[in-house]
């Protein structure tokens, strides 16, 4: 059975883009920026997005593009014979499957803030009544179920579709929404009087606030950010290569797809920045920010319950962006290990995902009192992904690439390098070989640090 391929390379950059973008840039980002000095952490964390972040995109795509193949089996097309590099695929499997048990709960508050803005639920609530909303919602197991299950109804419908009519089409849609809304909200909040001092704190670099933290913090949480931000190690980007045609090089389609990701999280900095100091608003952090934090904003703002309506459309988007590319590199499993028809892949991976996020919900309901390493069922997920996945991954996409006992330093480069556009620099495989594998290690093992200073 011939592979499906995107009509576009728009679709391919807009859809890699989109399971990239997610809710790590729209509200995780701006937080640690205003935290760590504003323009300088960005500074550093564009270092690393580039340093980091590229080649080991690249390399996915690579290794995705060269096998044709989803994670399931494409370390078993590519690997030399005897070799053992594709047990990792179950690891990158369960990556997958893990990051949607409680992306899904979050992309169904996002889309239930939506309706709730649209129907005007917030009106004339003060601050205490807001944050009273959002604790009511993460508390009602009825309520979390409904919006979960419809995200995971949603994302399946999409996928069920297939690759062009479904997945790239929508996709495509919802991501120029989704950067036409980005735009709009920014230019209405760099706009509202007071809102300047939000720009300048977010805009102008304070380097005073990376000696205040500690410059080995700093650096941290820039690593941790321009990492986690791109979702890579679990061949979510890798299925996307097997989609595409040799037409073009890797490395300038992964510059595209960063610049998409960065100017996704730079925008929502501009949009939530001026509007907190706009209405006098700490921008508190994690879910308060979106949650609480936000909604006050727009009761208080001309014309609030459309700009809401329009932030949390804006917000859902890049929630699904992020759950459809996931589904369909889940699907794909089914169809590259089993041969299963689009059909059979959507039903059962449907069902599979309502029921492994039950979990997640339940953790903060019925089993609230219930606790893993200190950390919430939700949290404890976040961090078997974020701090285990991701970088042990990653590492395992670099060493493949760029040693001898995985697919080798020539063939990746040949891979990466066929089409037209930017070739991968052969200069920094020195780099690539000795450096950049301490520094993913380094990212998995601070994770445990902190989590161990923690308990």
């Amino acid at each position: 059975m011939e592979r499906e391929k995107f009509s576009s390379r728009l679709g391919f950059i807009l859809i890699s883009a989109g399971c990239a973008i997610g809710l790590g840039n729209v509200w995780r980002f701006p937080y640690i920026t205003g935290k760590y000095g504003g323009a300088a952490f960005v500074l550093i964390y564009l270092f690393f997005l580039i340093v980091m972040g590229l080649p080991i995109m690249v390399m996915e795509f690579a290794v995705g593009r060269a096998s044709q193949k989803s994670i399931a089996t494409s370390f078993n097309v590519l690997e030399k014979k005897g070799s053992k590099w594709h047990i990792y695929r179950y690891f990158g499997m369960a990556g997958n499957y893990l990051l949607m048990m409680f992306y899904t709960t979050i992309g169904g508050w996002m889309l239930a803030y939506f309706v709730k803005m649209i129907k005007g639920d917030f009106k004339g609530l003060d601050a205490a009544g807001v944050e009273q909303a959002f604790g009511s919602l993460t508390t009602d197991l009825g309520t979390m179920l409904f919006w979960m299950l419809l995200v995971v109804v949603i994302g399946f419908a999409i996928c069920s579709l297939g690759l062009q009519s479904g997945v790239e089409r929508i996709t495509k849609g919802m991501m120029v929404i989704l950067l036409l809304l980005m735009i709009v909200l920014a230019v209405n909040s760099c706009l509202l009087p007071g809102g300047t001092e939000g720009l300048e704190f977010y805009l102008k670099p304070d380097f005073g606030k990376l000696t205040e933290y500690g410059l080995s913090e700093v650096i941290f949480a820039a690593m941790g950010q321009a990492f986690f931000t791109l979702s890579l190690g679990i061949g979510a980007l890798a299925v996307f290569g097997s989609y595409i045609g040799k037409e073009r090089k890797l490395t300038g389609e992964a510059v595209n797809i960063l610049v998409l990701d960065t100017f996704v999280a730079l925008t929502a900095g501009l949009i939530i920045f001026p509007a907190c100091s706009a209405f006098g608003v700490d921008p508190g952090e994690g879910p308060g920010l979106v949650f609480v934090t936000l909604p006050n904003v727009f009761n208080n703002m001309k014309g609030g319950r459309f700009w809401g309506s329009l932030f949390f459309l804006f917000m859902t988007f890049a929630a699904l962006s992020t759950i459809i590319a996931v589904f369909q590199n889940i699907i794909s499993f089914a169809q590259d290990l089993w041969n299963w028809s689009l059909k059979k892949a959507v039903l059962i991976n449907g069902v599979a995902i309502a029921i492994l996020s039950l979990p997640c919900i339940f953790g903060m309901t019925i089993w609230s009192d219930f606790s893993i390493l200190g950390k919430s069922i939700l949290d404890f997920e976040d961090f078997l992904v974020s701090n285990n996945m991701l970088p042990l991954g990653s590492l395992v996409y670099l060493l493949f690439c760029v040693t001898r006992y995985g697919w080798g330093w020539k063939n990746f480069l040949k891979e990466a390098n066929t089409g037209e556009g930017i070739s991968f620099p052969k200069k920094i495989k020195v780099y690539l070989i000795f450096i950049l594998p301490i520094i993913v290690l380094y990212i998995f093992v601070q994770g445990y640090i902190s989590l161990f200073k923690s308990l």
